[in-house]
């Protein structure tokens, strides 16, 4: 498929469903394209599809058929708009370390193909504000979705959520106090079950 280069194109792109939920055009938002007026439309959009389909597949629709809806936070980034957030300090890692992440449609320095996505678990919100325990939903997804890393932030307990297809399995937080690394292959709580993290969480729901 060719980068659109008309409305109706850019309407056929958004129109291309990527998992029984959720279409293409779901994560084509940026606040910073709507803002500074830049397009954000993916330069391959094979490429996009393919890993956007992955990520929709593999990590959000189950995620959703467990909690319910989803809120998309921010997604897809074209190179030239996550280029333009980094360099004007809007929370935008650079264009290589990127790849493979927010911009879906530029593979990683090894080759490697995935897709990232922002996201609220709208259920988790009020157990989040009550306990600030943002580990029961990251040790959920580490023992139930095949991942590619994922990264916490403050405001709903927002997350990166990443699909890859050599999933790193790596967990960090931006939320005090417990800033920095949950896990990842190879410390000695990355491996097994871990029910009690999030078992306060799912007693909640009920």
């Amino acid at each position: 498929m060719r980068r659109p280069g008309s409305v109706r194109g850019l309407e056929e792109l958004g129109r291309v469903r990527l998992s029984r939920s959720f279409f293409l055009r779901d994560f084509l938002y940026s606040e910073i394209a709507n803002f500074l007026g830049i397009p954000n439309i993916p330069d391959d959009p094979d490429l996009a599809i393919a890993a956007g389909t992955r990520l929709c597949e593999e990590l959000l629709e189950p995620l959703q058929a467990r909690f319910g809806r989803i809120s998309i936070r921010s997604a897809y980034r074209s190179a030239r708009v996550n280029q333009i957030g980094n360099e004007r300090g809007f929370n935008c890692a650079s264009n290589p370390h990127s790849a493979a992440g927010h911009i879906w449609d530029l593979r990683d320095a090894a080759g490697g193909m995935g897709a990232t996505a922002c996201i609220v678990v709208n259920a988790f919100i009020p157990y989040y504000e009550a306990t600030g325990q943002w580990e029961a939903m990251a040790w959920w997804v580490h023992d139930h979705l095949p991942y590619g890393d994922m990264e916490f932030y403050p405001r709903f307990a927002a997350f990166n959520l990443n699909w890859h297809e050599r999933p790193a399995r790596r967990i960090t937080s931006q939320i005090p106090p417990r800033r920095g690394l949950l896990t990842r292959p190879g410390m000695a709580n990355h491996e097994g079950r871990h029910e009690p993290a999030y078992a306060g969480f799912l007693a909640a729901l009920r």
